[in-house]
């Protein structure tokens, strides 16, 4: 009798340790105690940063696994406190709340506003839910410098987050790829620490970043092409099973960041807005501001160009190279855009207004290249959006801004650059952040290449394969030296491939 007694306590304590998994959530460790229990599995995220708000977003779920490749979410209601780390006063604590509803994704926002520039704050969250309260993930953040303030700045730049090429999809078409690609597929990613998410996460969190810019291809809804997401639902899985690695729910909550979309996460390869299949422009413009924290949650009229004054030294422009664009298979000239009249004139316009030593001009797409031949969806393709490009680096001469330390940052390219167009204007191509979604790129003169003439300057390119990011670190003027910008490439490892200072 003793001996059952005592087997039966064992395994109730085993069942447990089961069920109360535990999950890390920035440097906050959470118990997962029941399915019936609100979690957080996709941990916190802050984003949209300013000199006075921020956008945080936390998605409540039931567990932190994912449950037949997907991680289902439950309602409830989260609460946001915001409070100063240093300078400030227990009066300047701000407390908000919002719902996670199902026509929401679970996912609850709040914009905060009323900060101060350059403040360090810390955001805690409860979870409530049918009268009872959890604790929630954390995050830590700075406010921008602003306009007025000098400031030193590190922020990185990355693309192409594949997760199904990382952990070994075998459903990806391999003949495809080496279509698209022109490499076979690598192999995905063997280490032991494989269920933590991408190598290039924990690297990045060690360089202790600002913030984090995610230029697009942060999803991939057609990878594997057959079957690629289509509904919602299987389109939300894929942000899902992408944020709920912990490497990014560490990151996160000690990183803010800023989001664009390209084509792998917007439609399909290559997208335009024609063309009767899912998802629609209109489905997937909806999935971009209800996954990533451009604005208010359900607000339709989002502005997803912007412009962000990182500090006195430093402005960063984001363009919209999807929503707005022609079709790709229309003949180029004057009329076809890949930004649309009103972003064209808004960003010349506040070009032009900015008094920013330097003007980084970010870009889900390249504008310099070269890129492959075949393709004709960018600012670089024969036959793509070349006349928009020539016309906007002619204007950039005309006004001066060529040579006032404006420089060109893309994703889409799936390996790291720096060139120099015959123009002059520069360009560097943050490449793959997951080394299994690396290639090696086209060089100028190549005439499989947009530049089989040779005239644009390579003045890097990668010679071996490898995932990575690109890191960005401002140093503000002291008496004895200007302010200067460095252009940092790194592999996945942390191991520094180039260095470019302006």
């Amino acid at each position: 009798m003793y001996r059952h007694r005592s087997s039966r306590l064992v395994h109730i304590l085993f069942q447990g340790l089961l069920i109360c998994l535990v999950y890390q959530t920035g440097s906050v460790f959470t118990c997962a105690q029941s399915p019936s229990r609100p979690t957080a599995g996709q941990g916190i995220m802050v984003g949209e940063l300013t000199d006075h708000s921020a956008v945080i977003q936390v998605r409540l779920t039931r567990g932190a696994r994912l449950v037949d490749g997907d991680l289902p979410g439950t309602s409830g209601v989260v609460r946001f406190t915001i409070t100063p780390k240093q300078g400030g006063k227990k009066d300047q604590t701000i407390k908000l709340q919002a719902e996670a509803q199902p026509e929401h994704d679970f996912i609850a926002r709040v914009v905060v506003r009323d900060l101060q520039p350059g403040w360090r704050y810390s955001c805690t969250t409860t979870i409530l839910k049918n009268g009872n309260s959890y604790s929630g993930p954390s995050a830590e953040f700075k406010t921008l410098a602003g306009v007025k303030n000098e400031s030193r700045v590190s922020f990185v730049v990355v693309t192409g987050m594949n997760y199904a090429k990382f952990h070994g999809d075998s459903r990806i078409d391999k003949k495809q790829h080496l279509i698209e690609n022109n490499t076979e597929l690598p192999k995905p990613y063997q280490g032991p620490d494989k269920e933590l998410g991408y190598p290039a996460l924990k690297t990045i969190l060690s360089h202790h970043p600002d913030f984090f810019i995610g230029t697009g291809d942060n999803v991939y809804y057609d990878t594997p092409d057959k079957p690629r997401a289509k509904t919602v639902t299987e389109l939300r899985r894929k942000w899902h099973e992408q944020f709920v690695q912990p490497r990014y729910r560490d990151l996160f909550a000690r990183t803010p960041t800023y989001w664009m979309v390209d084509d792998h996460d917007y439609r399909v390869d290559d997208c335009d807005n024609t063309g009767d299949y899912q998802p629609s422009p209109q489905t997937a413009r909806q999935l971009m501001l209800e996954q990533l924290p451009y604005g208010p949650m359900g607000e339709t009229n989002v502005k997803t160009y912007r412009t962000h004054r990182i500090c006195k030294d430093l402005q960063l422009w984001f363009v919209e190279n999807r929503i707005y664009r022609s079709p790709n298979k229309m003949k180029d000239g004057p009329d076809k855009t890949i930004w649309g009249e009103d972003q064209k004139r808004w960003l010349k316009k506040t070009l032009r207004q900015s008094d920013a030593k330097f003007k980084l001009l970010i870009s889900p797409t390249p504008m310099v290249g070269p890129d492959d031949l075949r393709k004709t969806d960018n600012h670089t393709n024969f036959g793509g959006f070349r006349h928009e490009r020539d016309e906007f680096f002619a204007w950039l001469n005309e006004t001066g801004l060529a040579k006032k330390n404006f420089y060109l940052v893309c994703g889409d390219r799936h390996w790291q650059y720096h060139a120099r167009h015959p123009t002059g204007i520069e360009e560097f191509s943050c490449g793959a952040l997951v080394d299994a979604n690396s290639r090696l790129g086209r060089k100028p003169g190549d005439p499989k290449s947009t530049d089989p003439r040779g005239l644009i300057k390579q003045i890097y390119t990668q010679k071996k394969r490898s995932g990575g990011f690109l890191e960005i670190r401002l140093t503000p003027a002291t008496r004895q030296a200007p302010a200067t910008l460095a252009f940092v490439f790194f592999d996945e490892t942390g191991k520094e491939l180039y260095r470019c200072q302006k």
